[in-house]
């Protein structure tokens, strides 16, 4: 093998480890933010409905900001944008604590929602552009490095409410302990341009058709993981009168079988495609929304949810990869599928509730158990994603052979 062949696949691997880094970063953010959600409530004096209202907002900065992503890449290449926008991410952590009140917690957290859409949406692209240029499944890891940055960053956080701290303390110092090391991950990813003739993309436009068919499918996924991360520790509370913390224990354990599932889950997809991976994801899904409504007590139940997250684990970081290779403009198919999972998100908890207020809880969780059936059935349009590509010792820095940018 030739010496510059070599040292372009080792600088692809780095480059795989490097993005790899950067997810985790973006997920500890998450993390960080989440578990102080009750000292940011109790500073900014605002009640249960008021968070509510807020907590709306950053899937609304999201999804509005997402489109933008494609536009700064094309401008400024891909490794600059994701240097500049998850900069912003990291950053913006400080900012609820320093919420006066509810009407200033909304302005933060659109702030904090937009600058967390535009930097996913870059990192998923070069995400993409990484998993191309190997020539191997790559996306499920990443989402799984994303998952286990979560768990991190919520693991300190607890530790840092155990002890009483400061949020603003707290969120000041992870903030800037994940922008230096954000920075310093950049540096090992693909820099990647458009082509000199390649047109910018707008910077506001309705995402394609090809992406609102993948994003269906990853609509269905993340409403069903987060009806189970939402509403499992109080499912087994009020519906099968188990104790708060077995409750609580059943959340976590989702956690950690959605992020072993996709640490594992590139392997899988390798071996047996992204269609056949997802269909037979929608089944065990599907298996254990049963479970869940059909559960007699509470050990069932909590193998209904593990088998829920084992279900879904894959099928977002595969709607990506599969949005990345549905046209030519790979940032604008990702930001589209990106926009409908966020909205997903964003829903399932109070669409559970609503629901939930009517009927009961075992019913809502029938809704979620034909959104898994939904899988099997639709798992066919992310057939893209079993494309691959053959690594290319292209220089680091070359224009990309591609008709639109690429790496968000």
């Amino acid at each position: 093998m030739a010496p510059d062949t070599v040292h372009s696949i080792e600088r692809l691997r780095r480059a795989r480890f490097a993005v790899a880094a950067v997810f985790c970063v973006h997920g500890a953010v998450t993390g960080s933010f989440a578990t102080r959600i009750p000292w940011i409530q109790e500073h900014a004096g605002v009640s249960a409905g008021q968070l509510g209202l807020a907590l709306a907002f950053p899937a609304l900065g999201a999804s509005l900001a997402m489109p933008l992503a494609g536009a700064v890449s094309h401008r400024f290449g891909a490794r600059t944008a994701l240097r500049g926008l998850l900069a912003l991410w990291t950053l913006s952590l400080t900012l609820p604590s320093l919420a006066p009140n509810v009407w200033g917690l909304c302005a933060v957290l659109f702030v904090y929602g937009a600058t967390a859409g535009m930097s996913d949406v870059a990192m998923n692209a070069l995400g993409v552009e990484t998993e191309n240029r190997l020539g191997k499944s790559i996306m499920s890891s990443l989402h799984g490095m994303w998952s286990a940055g979560a768990l991190i960053g919520s693991a300190a956080g607890t530790v840092a409410a155990h002890l009483g701290g400061d949020a603003r303390l707290h969120h000041l110092i992870a903030a800037l302990v994940l922008t230096a090391l954000g920075l310093l991950f950049c540096q090992g990813v693909l820099d990647v341009h458009s082509t000199p003739d390649a047109e910018a993309p707008p910077r506001f436009s309705l995402p394609p058709k090809s992406a609102l068919i993948i994003g269906a499918v990853g609509f269905c996924a993340v409403f069903a993981e987060g009806a189970s991360l939402d509403w499992s520790a109080v499912y087994l509370r009020d519906e099968l009168g188990s104790s708060a913390g077995l409750a609580a224990a059943s959340t976590t354990a989702f956690a950690l079988t959605m992020t072993i599932a996709r640490l594992a889950g590139d392997r899988v997809v390798d071996r047996f495609g992204a269609v056949r991976t997802v269909r037979v994801g929608g089944a065990v899904a599907t298996l254990g929304g049963v479970l869940v409504v059909l559960a007699p007590h509470a050990a069932v139940a909590m193998a209904g949810f593990g088998l829920i997250g084992l279900g879904v684990a894959v099928v977002v970081p595969l709607a990506f990869a599969a949005a990345g290779r549905s046209g030519p403009n790979p940032s604008q198919a990702i930001a589209g599928v990106a926009t409908i999972t966020y909205t997903s998100g964003l829903i399932a908890p109070s669409a559970i509730g609503g629901i939930a207020d009517v009927t009961s809880l075992v019913f809502s969780f029938g809704l979620v158990t034909l959104l898994a059936l939904g899988l099997v059935v639709g798992a066919g349009v992310l057939r893209s994603a079993d494309r691959k590509a053959t690594p290319a010792p292209t220089p680091d820095g070359a224009p990309a052979k591609t008709s639109g940018p690429v790496g968000g």
